[in-house]
């Protein structure tokens, strides 16, 4: 049983990370993976409200957050459930600028948080440092690549970006609390 500290008919937020586009702007594997999962859990823990993040990262102008919104609506979630945020060119952004949406809408209670088994640990650690008691959503239950060699390539990439971007947002959290944000 997940553990979420929320009252009966609160809004879970569930922060889905997007990943890369394909060359035409379709939806890659992992994408579809990481949306599966997050629509599943939100069925279960409903009433949720998704938020896909991704910006501006592919040629064509397309946003992975824009591109999982309008998948969910065709999976029958209502406009009022998404909370697109698009700005944001990775992870660490994601972040940030998800934290401060959410804030802006006031909410203080957990946040369920979607990604791929080798990406999670990351985006769970970065979002506690922004003050949140998270919920893991489990990572789809396929890999996100068929090669065994890809997969490794992508672990350890998170074994350096971990540290680099807690390191990142320590820095951005001290320069928020003297500026007074």
């Amino acid at each position: 049983m997940l553990h979420t500290d929320r009252q009966a008919g609160q809004v879970l937020p569930v922060v889905i990370f997007g990943a890369r586009l394909r060359p035409d702007g379709a939806p890659g594997v992992t994408l579809w993976l990481r949306l599966a999962a997050a629509h599943a859990f939100g069925e279960t823990h409903a009433p949720v409200l998704y938020v896909p993040t991704g910006g501006p990262s592919h040629p064509s102008g397309l946003r992975e957050g824009r591109v999982m919104a309008t998948l969910l609506g065709a999976a029958g979630v209502p406009p009022d459930a998404l909370l697109v945020e698009d700005t944001a060119p990775d992870t660490l952004a994601s972040v940030i600028a998800c934290t401060r949406l959410l804030r802006q809408r006031g909410h203080v209670g957990p946040v369920a948080v979607a990604s791929s088994a080798y990406h999670l640990p990351r985006c769970l650690v970065l979002m506690r440092m922004m003050g949140w008691p998270v919920v893991r959503v489990p990572p789809p239950p396929v890999p996100a690549a068929r090669r065994w060699s890809k997969r490794w390539l992508w672990r350890l990439r998170e074994v350096a970006a971990l540290p680099w971007d807690v390191l990142l947002l320590a820095g951005h959290l001290l320069r928020a609390g003297r500026d007074g944000d």
